[in-house]
C-alpha cells in the first residue's frame, strides 16, 4: 500500500484574507483553499508547511492522519478563553502539549500507533467536522477533552511499553471534571480519534461527578443576560457586528457557566497504575463474563439442538418404513443433491437405531444399500464421510 496522509485546518473565528490564501497557495498547489479551509491529500512527498506556524497565525483547528498510524488535532484559542497553566496539568509527554502564540493558546494533541501495517484511512474528511466542537466546549470552561487527551496518552502505553518511563506509574492524573460518564458528541469522536479505551473510560469515569448542564436552561440564560449592564451588551452587540460573533459566544458561554456552576468537591486523584491496572481489571472482568454469556448461550442452544433433534427422531419413528423408502428414492434419482439427503435422512435413521437399540438391523439394511450402488463413487463418498 502507497503512503496516505491527509491535512485540513479551519479559520473559524475569522476568515483568511486574499494575502493569507495566496500565502497558503505557495504551500501546496493541489490544496483545495478557501476562506476558512484548506484540505489536500498526499499519496506521496509530504505537506512543505509548518502546522505549528500555520495553527499561530491563520487556523484555529487543524487535524493530520496518516496511514501509518499518526492521529493529530490541534486547536488555537485566544488566551483569555483557556489557561495555559490549566492545560498544563494536562500535559504528557509528546501526546499532550500547549504553547502561548501572541494572544492565542495552541493545544496539540496526538496519537501514535506504529503497529507496522497501514490502517485504513478512509473517510478522514469526516474526521475534523466531528472533532472541531470540543474547541467551543473548550472556550466555555468545560476540561473534559483535555483529560480525554491526557488519559489517551497513558492509555497508549499499553500498547507500547515504551511511550514513558516506568516512574511514570506514579504520576497522579490531573484533576478529573465532571461528566465524563456522558460525553457529548464531540467529546466521544475526540476519544475515538485518540483511541482511548472505553474500558480506561469507564474506570475513570467512577470519580467524575454528574455534569449539571445549566446552560441547557434557557430561563436561566435569559435571566442571566438581562441582568447584564447594558453598555456591555451595546459593546458585545457591537463585536458581533464586526464579525466576533464566534469570540463573543464562547466567551459569554464560559462567564455564564462560571457565574452558575455548582460546587463540586474534588476526587481523590489516582496514580496512572492505579487507573491501567483498574482498567484491565475491568478488561479481564469483562473478557470473563462474555465467555461465561458465551458458554451459557451455547448450552441453550445444544439443549434445543437436542430437543429439536429427539422430537425429529420422535416423528421418525412413526414413519420409518416409508423412510426407507425414501432413501431409496432419493438415491435413484442419481443427483448429487438428493444424494445429500438421503445421507441426511440416513443419519436420522442411524441416530434412531441407536436410540431404540436396533443398530444391527441399520447395518444390515445400509450394507445392502452400499452393496446395491456399489457403482456409484459419489453415494460411497457421502456415506463414508457420514460414518454410514
Amino acid at each position: 500500500m502507497s503512503e496516505y496522509q491527509y491535512y485540513e485546518f479551519l479559520a473559524i473565528d475569522r476568515p483568511l484574507d486574499d494575502d493569507a490564501q495566496d500565502e497558503i497557495r505557495s504551500l501546496s498547489t493541489r490544496a483545495r483553499i478557501t476562506a476558512t479551509s484548506f484540505v489536500n491529500e498526499y499519496h506521496w512527498g509530504d505537506f512543505r508547511g509548518s502546522p505549528k506556524r500555520l495553527m499561530e497565525t491563520y487556523y484555529d483547528a487543524h487535524l493530520h492522519v496518516t496511514n501509518w498510524g499518526t492521529h493529530r488535532v490541534m486547536f488555537r484559542l485566544p488566551y483569555d478563553l483557556l489557561d495555559p497553566d490549566v492545560v498544563e496539568e494536562y500535559c504528557a509527554g509528546d501526546h499532550v502539549d500547549v504553547w502561548v502564540a501572541d494572544e492565542f493558546v495552541v493545544l496539540d494533541l496526538t496519537s501514535e500507533d506504529h503497529a507496522g501495517e497501514f490502517e485504513f484511512t478512509d473517510g478522514a474528511e469526516a474526521l475534523l467536522s466531528a472533532i472541531v466542537g470540543v474547541r467551543a466546549e473548550l472556550a466555555g470552561g468545560d476540561l473534559r477533552p483535555l483529560y480525554l487527551a491526557w488519559l489517551a496518552a497513558y492509555g497508549a502505553w499499553e500498547r507500547d511499553e515504551n511511550v514513558f518511563d516506568r516512574d511514570a506509574d506514579d504520576d497522579l492524573e490531573p484533576p478529573v471534571p465532571p461528566g465524563l460518564g456522558m460525553l457529548t458528541a464531540a467529546q466521544r469522536a475526540l476519544a475515538d480519534f485518540l483511541r482511548l479505551d472505553d474500558e480506561l473510560l469507564a474506570v475513570a469515569a467512577q470519580t467524575s461527578p454528574p455534569l449539571e448542564q445549566v446552560t441547557d436552561d434557557p430561563d436561566t440564560l435569559a435571566t442571566w443576560v438581562d441582568r447584564l449592564p447594558v453598555g456591555e451588551k451595546n459593546r458585545l452587540l457591537g463585536r458581533v457586528l464586526k464579525g466576533e460573533a464566534s469570540r463573543v459566544r464562547m466567551e459569554m458561554l464560559r462567564r455564564f457557566g462560571g457565574d452558575n456552576a455548582p460546587t463540586i468537591p474534588c476526587p481523590t486523584r489516582r496514580t496512572v497504575a492505579d487507573l491501567l491496572d483498574d482498567a484491565a481489571r475491568r478488561r479481564a472482568d469483562r473478557k470473563r463474563h462474555l465467555a461465561a454469556q458465551r458458554a451459557e448461550n451455547e448450552v441453550r442452544r445444544e439443549q434445543a439442538r437436542a430437543q429439536a433433534r429427539a422430537q425429529r427422531l420422535d416423528k421418525l419413528a412413526t414413519e420409518e418404513d416409508a423412510s426407507w423408502s425414501r432413501v431409496d428414492a432419493l438415491i435413484d434419482t442419481r443427483k448429487p443433491a438428493e444424494y445429500d439427503a438421503a445421507v441426511a435422512l440416513l443419519t436420522d435413521l442411524q441416530s434412531l437405531a441407536e436410540r431404540e437399540d436396533r443398530y444391527d438391523r441399520f447395518t444390515m439394511r445400509t450394507t445392502a444399500i452400499r452393496q446395491a450402488h456399489a457403482r456409484k463413487s459419489s453415494l460411497i463418498e457421502r456415506l463414508d464421510r457420514a460414518g454410514i
